[in-house]
């Protein structure tokens, strides 16, 4: 049964998603579970075992409190992925800085499991549901995206994962792991929790011979290539065979605010990409919407219209210059961090500062001419603004079309 037992007390650090399903697994199994919200200080007494949500960092008060203790402390994704292996389950995972949330979803897809971790369900929720079902709920594939805050507090053996993909390694996160050195070590230790290991970060291709199934599907790009090779290289690993492969890409739909297009109002393009939230992911947005305008070519005119800014996560803003130089007419900055981006900006490309949504929207309406884009990918989190990067990619859409 792992490290709760019918006799164990357990503390949950979180009351999200996450500490609800890691809570139902452990009263499932007859522990006596105490789940901390808010502000309440690290309760008294003797507990075996500590969970924790992602959202609760490393120098959080609970956190060191256990520590202080002599409490083991695992993360929701450890204590979910050793129940189901337990039941027999098999897992893939996937990690990296841009594009997690696609490729897990495509191998889900492709190998008929449950997407799952930091993107859909808590791994503990496909245990809670798979009990559930009983005897016709035969543990099956979970394909689980995993997180740096996730692998703060996760050890599995080296077994774990049947295969597990590392797609590519960005400035992301600054602000909770003080260092990219550190927010790259947490994501390469995912690889030594796997059978098969793929290095989306190598120079050798994740899957030789790949590049064909790929064809005219959403990853058929210079941006998401290697994602899709990635992706492929999971498939193989967990038996698939070449044929359904190109099957699943082919019929693959993207995940909301993924350079989703939103409208073509008067011959130009407006994308959602609002699930950009690191600079890294604006630069790929910049030149993925290029592209799509056939101006991806060193030497052609820029003709994106860019709206930018939010919440800053701690990356250098002047890290996207070169793309910004290349591929951006101008940019509509939004959110706390305008000012930041601004002064960094300005110099390389017009900026105007709007501060909300809806005025970028309306200032971007009132320059943007047939076959130029508008491209919603912020490069930050929406928090400050928004609830997350859904309902800011949302109102967007709802802006644009407001105004079609």
């Amino acid at each position: 049964m792992g490290e709760a037992t019918s006799a164990a007390r357990v503390v949950v650090l979180g009351g999200g998603r996450s500490g609800k399903a890691a809570a139902a697994l452990l009263r499932r199994e007859g522990a006596e579970v105490t789940v901390l919200e808010g502000d309440v200080p690290f309760p008294e007494g003797d507990f075996g075992l500590c969970v924790t949500s992602p959202g609760i960092p490393l120098d959080h008060p609970w956190q060191r409190a256990a520590r202080g203790r002599g409490l083991k402390v695992v993360s929701e994704l450890q204590l979910g992925a050793e129940r189901w292996r337990a039941r027999g389950g098999r897992m893939l995972a996937v990690t990296g800085s841009k594009g997690k949330s696609s490729v897990v979803k495509i191998v889900a897809e492709a190998v008929g499991g449950v997407a799952c971790g930091n993107y859909g369900l808590p791994l503990c929720d496909v245990v809670n549901e798979c009990d559930e079902r009983g005897a016709d709920g035969a543990a099956g594939w979970a394909v689980v995206e995993v997180s740096s805050f996730q692998m703060e507090t996760t050890d599995l053996p080296h077994n774990a994962f049947g295969a597990a993909a590392l797609l590519n390694l960005q400035e992301d996160h600054l602000d909770r792991h003080g260092s990219a050195e550190v927010y790259h070590g947490l994501k390469r230790r995912l690889l030594g929790m796997a059978r098969v290991k793929v290095d989306g970060t190598a120079g050798a291709s994740p899957a030789p011979g790949g590049e064909a199934l790929l064809a005219g599907s959403y990853f058929d790009n210079s941006v998401l290539l290697r994602n899709g090779l990635c992706a492929v290289a999971l498939m193989r690993a967990a038996g698939v065979v070449d044929g359904a492969i190109a099957a699943a890409f082919a019929r693959f739909e993207p995940l909301p605010h993924r350079m989703q297009t939103v409208c073509g109002e008067g011959g130009a393009l407006w994308i959602d990409d609002s699930k950009a939230t690191s600079l890294a992911a604006l630069a790929a947005g910049v030149e993925m919407a290029a592209a799509r305008l056939g101006r991806a070519e060193p030497g052609s005119k820029p003709g994106v219209l860019l709206v930018a800014g939010g919440l800053s996560k701690g990356d250098d803003p002047f890290s996207v210059i070169p793309r910004l130089r290349s591929g951006v007419k101008k940019v509509y900055l939004i959110g706390r961090c305008a000012e930041q981006f601004f002064h960094a900006w300005r110099e390389t490309v017009p900026c105007e500062v709007c501060g909300t949504l809806d005025r970028a929207v309306e200032a971007a309406r009132r320059d943007v001419v047939s076959g130029e884009a508008v491209l919603l990918s912020p490069g930050t989190a929406s928090f400050d603004q928004f609830q997350n990067y859904g309902a800011r990619g949302d109102a967007f859409a709802a802006l644009v079309r407001a105004g079609a």
